[in-house]
């Protein structure tokens, strides 16, 4: 079949409105699972400073002879710690025609440019934090950068062969040979953060190695509700000897790495909280800066674990 000759067709038409959606679609990932779930604390200086402590082990030869003088014990120095305080920030420069322009998805573009690039500053903060970096204590030429989560979780970590603890902060993880997450891996840290004193309750880990955990048999079966014809193959929370500890997918930390997390003990501490302001106007643009200066608080990484160096494929 064909057109009749002089048919008028769309092809030909000239004038005829757009078809725009006003609506901006959006999947990116915005969940940041560990700064969400660290406590907030304040800082006061570009160096951060807190202090840890432990008792002496526990005796089985305390035992005191009757009018006996006292016997001093040794008196120990509390430890003291530090991390430094980095800057974060994402920039907007809109000119005054696009801003003035009828727009589809949104009135303001400096408005929706804004609301975008803080969502990507919190992603950038989360990432950050929970991938492993060394402490740069910086210069004029030199960021400040933070000691993050795999700098400082060194106690109770299990690496693959090669593979090095970092150490308080200032010494990144040494990455070992990959091999597979297995359930016995997972048991050995979560016992070793308990012998330490720590009481988990967070598995935190990539999207590869959650898959990996929700195939951990243990002592279960899986459940097939027959009724709504629902395989449930996730496991979201783990019952391990020593609690129960919620497994949390993470977007943004190294898919290596499996956490075992007291969370009590870690901590975001703000020298600037998040916050915006004008840059100064040189032209037909209005610029902004969004900006966030904090670190990392690790109150005692001994509380936490980390089974390291993991396929992730």
């Amino acid at each position: 079949m064909a057109q009749p000759t002089n048919t008028f067709d769309t092809y030909d038409s000239v004038g005829e409105r757009e078809d725009l959606s006003d609506v901006i679609y959006n999947i990116s990932p915005t969940d940041t699972p560990f700064l969400s779930s660290a406590a907030k604390t304040s800082s006061s200086a570009v160096l951060h400073e807190w202090q840890t402590d432990a008792l002496a082990a526990a005796s089985t030869s305390n035992a005191v002879i009757e009018g006996d003088e006292a016997t001093l014990d040794a008196v120990t120095a509390t430890t003291r710690l530090s991390n430094s305080c980095q800057i974060m920030d994402k920039t907007v420069v809109i000119t005054g025609t696009q801003e003035a322009v009828d727009k589809a998805g949104r009135a303001s573009e400096l408005a929706y440019q804004i609301a975008k690039k803080a969502k990507e500053l919190k992603r950038d903060m989360e990432a950050q934090i929970t991938t492993n970096n060394a402490e740069v204590t910086g210069s004029a030429t030199a960021a400040r950068e933070m000691g993050s989560l795999g700098a400082w979780v060194a106690t109770n970590d299990v690496m693959g062969t090669s593979g090095t603890s970092g150490s308080v902060g200032n010494t990144a993880r040494t990455d070992g040979t990959q091999r597979a997450f297995t359930e016995d891996l997972l048991k050995s840290v979560i016992k070793s953060v308990w012998d330490e004193g720590g009481d988990p309750t967070m598995i935190m880990v990539g999207p590869f190695n959650k898959q990996k955990l929700s195939g951990f048999t243990g002592n279960s079966t899986r459940f097939d509700a027959g009724a709504d014809a629902t395989l449930y193959t996730s496991v979201d929370v783990y019952a391990s000897d020593f609690g129960q500890l919620q497994v949390v997918p993470n977007r943004f930390s190294r898919d290596r790495d499996a956490y075992v997390l007291d969370m009590n003990y870690w901590g975001i501490a703000f020298l600037r909280d998040f916050s915006m302001h004008e840059l100064s106007k040189t032209g037909d643009s209005e610029k902004r800066q969004l900006l966030v200066e904090a670190t990392l608080e690790s109150r005692n990484e001994a509380a936490s674990g980390l089974v390291a160096d993991l396929t992730t494929s």
